[in-house]
């Protein structure tokens, strides 16, 4: 408060110092006309500032304090719910009231080194969880305070079973709270208003200035001889922007036509929402036991539900969406979870397919993953990484032809190439770099037949 005082007390004095600089050079006219007309410029160059003010007031808060639940679902919930119940973590109902708040600073900044140090609580908690160390974050020292005080303001509450689960009564899913959009529609109104307010500063001083040196006021056009007059005047600048339209719109219009038929980023939300982050990335499990098709097949097949159910029969919440997501499993095999039975009324999971290449180009799954032992991420990038999978990668001919010409062919050892390595080192020379365009990957009909 003191601060907008002494800034405000500012303003007034080099408005009142402006003022007395002006009148020294005769700047201030001495009419009575001109002199009320430039009395409106310091309140303009006032509610400037009070403009400034407000909108520093508007803004502070939200940027100032940390919001501890965005932090807590963005770092936390895929280990940990604020309840009683374990998901790979244990639950954190209360644990302000078990540790100390410089003891959950430590443990969350980085657990491995707690653990380290010898700290009997910390070397306690990660023997009872089968030594599954937490992984360290780079955050604030203020950001773990609101996320270890947002955890105190939920156990207050009633217990929250799982992230994700709907309240009682309401089937509405707990959301965080974010900036309501009426804080940018007040910024941008700031903004619009201080030019206006800044403008008509301007041209009120250059009026005076005029009037003080006996010049005449500026004809003003309008309407199409106002636009007609711009153009004759500025006709370099006119031909400048053509030209850059003209390029611009080449290059659009060639992305345009060269993207046609690619998919690269297409992310359909699935009848499922199924996390390949939670189980290829934190729960380590290999692409291969889901999509086992992909080293014995041409398809990389997607999985039945039966796959997933010999997890999910015993692991029946989870750490994001508590039951919601795997409920719908149990729905499509009618699958009773408090009885273990199934019933007769199964339907199929109706996934959405993302990658997808059009039917003249053939593609082996098997040849690239058993014996050329390329890896999923490849082709389908980080998909550990993936809450929602994407298309990664372009999938077009000469993305193919490029990884063919710069992927080197894991010969040794491998006994699918044990007489094509010898001949190929024949011909190449025992230096060389032998890629799979070397071994016929550039022909046409490997691919299209």
């Amino acid at each position: 408060m003191g601060s907008r005082i002494s800034l405000c007390y500012f303003w007034r004095r080099e408005k009142r110092l402006l003022l007395s600089e002006m009148s020294k050079i005769n700047l201030i006219p001495q009419t009575s006309k001109q002199s009320n007309m430039l009395r409106y410029v310091p309140r303009y160059l006032s509610f400037t500032l009070l403009a400034f003010i407000l909108n520093v007031i508007t803004l502070s808060p939200s940027i100032a304090q940390p919001n501890g639940e965005a932090l807590f679902k963005q770092n936390c919930t895929s280990c940990h719910v604020v309840g009683d119940n374990k998901v790979v973590g244990p639950g954190l109902k209360n644990v302000h009231k078990k540790q100390s708040d410089e003891w959950l600073l430590k443990w969350i900044k980085n657990s491995q080194a707690f653990i380290k140090s010898g700290d009997p609580d910390a070397v306690k908690i990660y023997e009872e969880f089968n030594k599954i160390a937490m992984p360290a974050f780079a955050l604030k020292e203020d950001e773990i305070k609101s996320i270890i005080a947002y955890i105190k303001t939920e156990s207050d509450k009633a217990p929250v079973i799982a992230p994700g689960t709907t309240d009682a009564g309401t089937g509405a899913a707990v959301e965080s709270k974010e900036t309501s959009p009426l804080v940018y529609l007040l910024v941008l109104v700031l903004i619009i208003g201080l030019y206006a307010i800044l403008n008509r500063v301007q041209k009120g001083l250059e009026r005076v200035v005029r009037q003080r040196d006996g010049e005449a006021e500026p004809i003003v056009l309008k309407g199409k001889t106002r636009t007609k007059h711009w153009i004759r005047e500025h006709k370099k600048l006119i031909a400048i922007l053509l030209i850059v339209g003209m390029v611009y719109g080449s290059v659009k219009g060639w992305d345009a036509l060269a993207g046609i038929g690619i998919s690269q980023g297409y992310q359909p939300d699935q009848p499922i929402k199924f996390s390949h982050k939670l189980h290829a990335g934190t729960n380590k499990i290999d692409c291969r036991y889901c999509h086992s098709g992909a080293e014995k097949a041409k398809n990389a097949n997607i999985p039945s539900a039966n796959v997933c159910m010999n997890c999910h029969k015993y692991v029946q919440s989870g750490p994001k969406y508590g039951t919601e997501e795997i409920s719908k499993i149990y729905k499509a095999i009618d699958f009773d979870p408090a009885k273990g039975v199934y019933g007769t009324n199964q339907k199929p999971i109706q996934w959405i397919r993302i990658h997808n290449l059009p039917d003249l180009a053939y593609f082996n799954h098997s040849q690239h993953v058993k014996v050329g032992k390329v890896e999923c991420q490849t082709c389908h990038g980080p998909v550990q990484e993936m809450e929602q999978v994407q298309q990664f990668s372009p999938l077009t001919m000469g993305w193919c032809i490029n990884c063919h010409r710069n992927t080197e062919v894991k010969m040794e050892g491998n006994g699918y190439y044990t007489k094509l390595h010898t001949d190929l080192l024949k011909k190449y020379g025992p230096q060389a770099k032998l890629t799979v365009d070397k071994i016929g990957g550039l022909e046409c009909a490997r691919c299209h037949y």
